[in-house]
C-alpha cells in the first residue's frame, strides 16, 4: 500500500501538484502538516528530486522540529539534506555565509530584546535624546514594524516629510542601525532584512540559492510580513515552485506585522499560481465546525471555503448568558468539574489576560488543576506584584521584600549603591528597611539620594494617613492613587504598546477584585483584603500531575486542540473588542472574528460558549450586548438554557431596546441576525432600559419593584450564596437594599432586583 492511499483527494492533488506557484488554502484540522511532509517524500521518491533542492520554512522551532521527524519518518535517504528550519534560522545559515558582501564579519552577534533596549540607551545618550519624550521600547517597536515593510533609515527620514518627531525617529533609526554595524551585531528582524539586501544587491548569492532551493515550501503562510513574502519570492524567483500553505480564516497576528494580503493576493502576485483548498477537517465534529464556517462567512476580505468532516454529527454548541462575569467562571469550573476528569482535554479560551484572574480563582475554589498557557498566573504578572507590593509597603512597612520591590517602581533614582547603605544602616540599628527609608537623613554618606527616598516615605505615610483618617477611603481609591501619584500608570501610557495597555488592564481587574472584596465583606480593610489575595494567588496546593485544565488566551490557542473548549466573554465591547469596533479600520472587526473562528475550531467533541450582561471594568459595572459573532450562529446549531425572565429586545438592529419576553427572535431576524428560538437569551435580572453608554455602548437601569415577597426576620435562598436570615431592608431610592446574614457565606447587603431572593416557607 502506498503512503498516499492515506491521503483525501485534495490533499493528493496539493501533494502531486509539484511545478509552479501552488497556494494550498489548508481549513482549520485539515491535514496540512501531513500534505508538506507527504509533498517532500513525493518530490524525493517519485520525482527524483535532490534533497538538498528542497527548502521547507515555517515559524516556529517547535513546528520546524515537528516538521522534521514527520519528513525523517517518510524520508528514507538524504532527508538530513533537507533544509526543515524557521524563517530565522535559514537567514542565519545564509548570513553566516556570504553577510561579508554587506559590510559585517560572519562571526557576527545576533541581539536579543534586552541587548535592543541597551544598545537603544547608548543611543539616546548619543543623541541627547530626552527618554520623557521619546520611550526606547515605542522606538524600537516602531522601528521593528518599519523593517517588517523594508524601510530603510534613510526612506523613513524621507517618508517622515515635515513631521518632526517622525524626523526625530528617523534620526534614533539610523544611529541604532549605524551602531549595529559597529558591534557587528543584528537584531531579529535584521536577520530577515540582512538577507533579503543580500539576495537583492548580489547577483552570486541569489543564483546559487535559487539553484540550491529549486522547491520552496512555507507554512502558515498567512502569517508572514512584507519582509517574509520578498524572501521567499527571491528565493524561488528562478523556478517558480513556490507551494505555500495557509489559512486567511486563521490570519490573527496583524499586530505582529502579519499582513493577510500576501495569501488573499498569492494568485495576482505569483501569476499562473494554482489553488488547492483542504476543506475536510479531521478534529471536530460537524455541529461545531457548521457554527464556524457560519461566523467566518461574514468576513468579506477572504477566500470562500467550507469545512466539512466524516466525523459525527456531535452536540449543538452550548451558549450560555450570566447576569455577571464571576457567575460566568463559577458556571465554568462547575461544569468542568461535572464531567469528573478529562482535565487535559479541557481549555477555557478568553480574549484578555485579564479574564484569567476571575477563572483562576474559580478553579482554586473548585480544586481544579489547570496551567497558565502564553502568560503567568495572575497574580504572579510583574504589574499586579508592584500594586500589591506597594499596598503591602502601606499596610506594612515590615515586609522588606515589597518595600525594596518598589522603592525605585517607577525610577525614582534610587540606586543599588544608596539602596545598600540603607540596608547597612538597618541591619546596624535593627530596623526594618522601611524604618530605615524613614530614618534617611541618618544614613551615612547618602548624599542626594535622601531627598528621594524621603519623597518616597512621604508618599507612602500620606496613603497610611488617608486609609486612617477617611472611613469613605476604599481600596479601589487606594489602588487608583496609587497608579496616579507613583507615576505607575503614567509610565505605562506612555509606552503606547500593546503590552502596557495588557498591563493596565491586568491593573484594572485587579481593582475590580478589590471592589468584590469590598461589596461583599462586612467589614471591609486593607490588611484582610491582601490577605484573601495571599490565600487566591497560592497556587502552590494545585496537584502537580499532568492532569490539567488549560487556561489561555485566543491567540496563543493557535494550532491546538481540545475534547471540551469553553470560550468565555463572548460580549460585543470584549470580544469583539471595543477598540475594533469603534476603529476606523473596518478590517479590525474582521480580524477579532477570525480569532473567534480560531477559537472554535480547538474544539473536537463539545464547544461552550459563555458571556455575562455584567463585567466589571476598573471597579465600574458595564453592561453589554451578546457578542455579534453569537448572533451569526444560527438557532439550529446552537444549545441555549432557557432562564427566568428572559431579555428581549423590542425593536430590530443595533439599538433596540431591552423588555421583558416570551422570544428574542423577533428583533434580530428583523436584523438578519441571530433569530433564536423562544428559550434563547434567558435573563436572570429584571427587565433595563436603554441608555447613554460609557464605552460599551449600552447603559441600563434598575425597574424597581413595587414590594417585596419576604421582610425582615423571613428566611430565603440566593442562588449562590445558599439559604439564609433578612436582617434588614432599606427602600432606597433605585431599588431595595437588603442584607442577609447567610448560613455559610455570612452578611451580605444586595440590590433586590439583582438577588433573585426567593423566600422559604
Amino acid at each position: 500500500m502506498s503512503i498516499y492511499d492515506s491521503l483525501n483527494q485534495s490533499q493528493k492533488e496539493a501533494v502531486f501538484k509539484t511545478e509552479g506557484p501552488l497556494l494550498v488554502l489548508a481549513g482549520a484540522g485539515s491535514g496540512k502538516t501531513r500534505v508538506l511532509t507527504h509533498r517532500v517524500a513525493y518530490l524525493i521518491e517519485e520525482k527524483g528530486v535532490n534533497p538538498w533542492n528542497i527548502m521547507a520554512i515555517t515559524f516556529t522551532n517547535k513546528a520546524a522540529g515537528e516538521m522534521r521527524e514527520r519528513v525523517d519518518k517518510l524520508v528514507s535517504f538524504g532527508a538530513e539534506s533537507i533544509w526543515v528550519s524557521t524563517f530565522h534560522s535559514s537567514c542565519v545559515r545564509i548570513l553566516r555565509r556570504h553577510i561579508e558582501s554587506l559590510g559585517y564579519s560572519t562571526n557576527f552577534t545576533i541581539y536579543d530584546t534586552d541587548d535592543q533596549r541597551t544598545l537603544m540607551k547608548q543611543v539616546f545618550k548619543t543623541l541627547d535624546i530626552d527618554p520623557k519624550l521619546y520611550k526606547e521600547r515605542v522606538i524600537l517597536g516602531q522601528i521593528s514594524s518599519a523593517k517588517d515593510l523594508l524601510i530603510s533609515p534613510a526612506q523613513f527620514e524621507l517618508e517622515a516629510g515635515g513631521d518632526f518627531r517622525q524626523k526625530k525617529i528617523a534620526a534614533i533609526y539610523k544611529e541604532y542601525q549605524d551602531q549595529l554595524k559597529k558591534n557587528n551585531a543584528l537584531d531579529f528582524d535584521d536577520l530577515i532584512v540582512k538577507t533579503v539586501e543580500l539576495l537583492e544587491n548580489n547577483q552570486d548569492v541569489k543564483e546559487y540559492y535559487q539553484e540550491r532551493f529549486r522547491y520552496v515550501m512555507v507554512d502558515e503562510y498567512q502569517d508572514t510580513n512584507y519582509a517574509q513574502f520578498r524572501l521567499v519570492s527571491l528565493l524561488a524567483g528562478k523556478y517558480k515552485n513556490l507551494c505555500v500553505v495557509g489559512d486567511d480564516d486563521q490570519s490573527i497576528y496583524k499586530f505582529r506585522g502579519a499582513d493577510i494580503e500576501n495569501i488573499l493576493n498569492f494568485e495576482k502576485l505569483f501569476p499562473g499560481a494554482e489553488v488547492i483548498k483542504l476543506e475536510q477537517n479531521y478534529r471536530s465534529t460537524q455541529n461545531i465546525l457548521n457554527a464556524a464556517n457560519e461566523v467566518i462567512r461574514h468576513n468579506r476580505g477572504r477566500k470562500d471555503k467550507t469545512l466539512w468532516t466524516a466525523n459525527e454529527e456531535g452536540d449543538l454548541v452550548r451558549f450560555r448568558q450570566y447576569d455577571q462575569a464571576g457567575e460566568e467562571a463559577e458556571a465554568i469550573a462547575r461544569d468542568i468539574s461535572a464531567r469528573g476528569g478529562e482535565y487535559r482535554e479541557t481549555a477555557v479560551l478568553y480574549r484578555t489576560n485579564a479574564q484569567s484572574r476571575l477563572l483562576e480563582e474559580e478553579c482554586i475554589a473548585c480544586n481544579i488543576p489547570y496551567r497558565m498557557v502564553g502568560g503567568v498566573n495572575f497574580y504572579q504578572r510583574k504589574e499586579i506584584k508592584d500594586i500589591l507590593a506597594y499596598l503591602k509597603t502601606i499596610a506594612n512597612g515590615q515586609d522588606d521584600l515589597s518595600v525594596l520591590r518598589v522603592i525605585n517602581v517607577p525610577k525614582r533614582g534610587i540606586g543599588a549603591t544608596s539602596v545598600g547603605k540603607v540596608a547597612a544602616f538597618a541591619s546596624e540599628h535593627g530596623l526594618s528597611m522601611y524604618q530605615a527609608f524613614s530614618r534617611v537623613k541618618a544614613v551615612p554618606s547618602i548624599g542626594k539620594a535622601a531627598d528621594k527616598i524621603q519623597g518616597f516615605v512621604d508618599l507612602i505615610e500620606g496613603f497610611r494617613s488617608r486609609m486612617e483618617e477617611d472611613d469613605t477611603y476604599t481600596i479601589k481609591a487606594l489602588i487608583e492613587d496609587v497608579m496616579e501619584f507613583t507615576g505607575y500608570k503614567k509610565e505605562l501610557e506612555a509606552e503606547g504598546e500593546i503590552e502596557a495597555q495588557t498591563r493596565l488592564e491586568n491593573i484594572e481587574e485587579l481593582i475590580n477584585k478589590a471592589v468584590s472584596y469590598t461589596n461583599e465583606s462586612q467589614d471591609p480593610s486593607l490588611g484582610e483584603f491582601l490577605e484573601e489575595v495571599a490565600l487566591v494567588a497560592d497556587v502552590d496546593r494545585m496537584d502537580d500531575s499532568e492532569e490539567r485544565v488549560t487556561l489561555m488566551t485566543l491567540h496563543s490557542a493557535k494550532g491546538l486542540e481540545f475534547n471540551y473548549v469553553y470560550l468565555s466573554g463572548m460580549e460585543d465591547g470584549l470580544f469583539p473588542s471595543m477598540m475594533a469596533i469603534m476603529s476606523d479600520d473596518k478590517e479590525a472587526v474582521e480580524e477579532e472574528r477570525r480569532l473567534c473562528y480560531v477559537g472554535i475550531t480547538r474544539a473536537k467533541k463539545q464547544l461552550m460558549m459563555t458571556g455575562a450582561r455584567q463585567r466589571m471594568v476598573n471597579g465600574e459595572t458595564r453592561y453589554s450586548k451578546v457578542s455579534r459573532f453569537i448572533e451569526e450562529i444560527p438557532e439550529t446549531l446552537l444549545d441555549v438554557e432557557k432562564l427566568e425572565p428572559r431579555l428581549s429586545r423590542s425593536s430590530g438592529g443595533e439599538g433596540g431596546n431591552w423588555s421583558n419576553s416570551n422570544s428574542w427572535s423577533a428583533g434580530k431576524a428583523a436584523s438578519g441576525g441571530f433569530g433564536v428560538k423562544s428559550s434563547a437569551y434567558a435573563s436572570k435580572t429584571s427587565s433595563f432600559s436603554s441608555g447613554a453608554a460609557p464605552g460599551f455602548g449600552k447603559t441600563f437601569t434598575v425597574s424597581k419593584p413595587a414590594a417585596l415577597d419576604y421582610k425582615e426576620g423571613d428566611r430565603v435562598r440566593h442562588i449562590k450564596f445558599g439559604e439564609g436570615t433578612v436582617k434588614k431592608i432599606q427602600d432606597g431610592a433605585k431599588d431595595f437594599e437588603v442584607t442577609v446574614e447567610f448560613d455559610t457565606a455570612g452578611v451580605k447587603k444586595m440590590f433586590a432586583s439583582f438577588a433573585k431572593l426567593k423566600k422559604l416557607t
